[in-house]
């Protein structure tokens, strides 16, 4: 069934540190959908995504029912709707938005929770970026966080993780239209570099193989496919300093930062939430090896490990096709009944 959607509601911080500095009205930007007495599970957004596209997985008869449970859906900062480069007034604007990483952003939704009164946080659900959110909430609020889902995501951005956001990254910077960031209309230019680059990593090289860009014959050829889909949907929907707060926020991930001094085995062997992590076969962004290698720090019987069979790589989390969606709401319907 589909949900339409609730109004977008933002929660004004105040004063507020983040890593690069402060802002002076942090705002964050949430939907609820439910009842605020249920147990509460948190989704947040991932790289690329607005308040818009949480729904996926959000809606009676979906792993997120709002019958049962209260679902919030949160923006990272820097998304455009949250407090970003492009919305914050002088002198925050622009390239001189501070840099914020993910444990700002659980700081901020903490505290949209408490005003609902939530005691405790049921579940987070996350993937991508999203999926690295969910990571750190079990170690920055441990006795608040009950399970924790990991869809395609990582505790730590990996080297390779990093080394591949550089090259979207250097396409936009280098553009003849980003102006060190100063650029007075949108970089164009840039953000079409920045989603030609981002795109040939977003699924699995089989994938591309069986020529499945045309989806269901939406796009002739591929020419076609990177042009309408990659960089028209983030031309038409992203600002260039917005793109490098959140690829800032994405390389610097790293949960054994909050507390462990950068000891990552330290760290998850210390998690005593439930734990449900759920790589890509075929991802190129956070291959299940890097899952594989989490979960043997992970302690005994809190988490388990299920690694989505499929072509469609990276996206095959964020529901992009109707097998590998039904195949991970219902392993995480499960997890949450048990």
């Amino acid at each position: 069934m589909t949900m339409a959607n609730p109004p977008t509601q933002y929660h004004h911080h105040g004063r507020f540190q983040v890593a690069g500095g402060v802002l002076p009205d942090a705002i964050t930007a949430y939907r609820t959908y439910g009842y605020h007495g249920n147990p509460c599970i948190v989704f947040p957004t991932c790289f690329g995504a607005k308040l818009d596209s949480q729904v996926y997985m959000v809606g009676e008869g979906k792993v997120m029912d709002p019958t049962k449970y209260f679902v919030v859906t949160f923006a990272l900062f820097g998304n455009g709707e949250s407090s970003s480069s492009s919305n914050t007034p002088t002198p925050y604007n622009g390239p001189y938005f501070p840099a914020v990483t993910y444990e700002d952003n659980i700081r901020a939704q903490y505290a949209v929770l408490q005003k609902f009164g939530v005691k405790k946080l049921f579940a987070v659900i996350g993937f991508s970026m999203g999926g690295q959110q969910a990571y750190h909430w079990p170690v920055m609020y441990p006795e608040f966080t009950e399970r924790y889902i990991v869809i395609c995501g990582s505790a730590r951005t990996s080297p390779h993780n990093k080394c591949f956001l550089e090259g979207p990254k250097a396409a936009l910077v280098a553009s003849k239209d980003f102006e060190n960031g100063h650029y007075k209309t949108p970089a164009e230019i840039g953000v079409r570099a920045f989603g030609r680059v981002y795109c040939a990593w977003a699924y699995g090289q089989t994938w591309f193989r069986e020529h499945k860009y045309t989806m269901g014959g939406l796009y002739p050829d591929l020419a076609s496919f990177m042009r309408e889909r990659w960089e028209g949907r983030f031309a038409d929907n992203w600002d260039a300093n917005d793109l490098l707060t959140l690829v800032h926020t994405w390389q610097s991930g790293d949960i054994s930062k909050i507390r462990h001094e950068g000891d990552l085995v330290a760290c998850l062997s210390q998690i005593q939430a439930k734990g449900l992590i759920m790589p890509s076969k075929t991802d190129l962004y956070f291959p299940p090896e890097d899952s594989v290698n989490e979960m043997s720090s992970l302690t005994s019987g809190t988490a388990r490990l299920v690694v989505i069979d499929t072509v469609w790589g990276h996206t095959a989390g964020g529901g992009s096709n109707p097998v590998d969606d039904a195949f991970v709401q219902a392993t995480i319907k499960a997890f949450l009944e048990e």
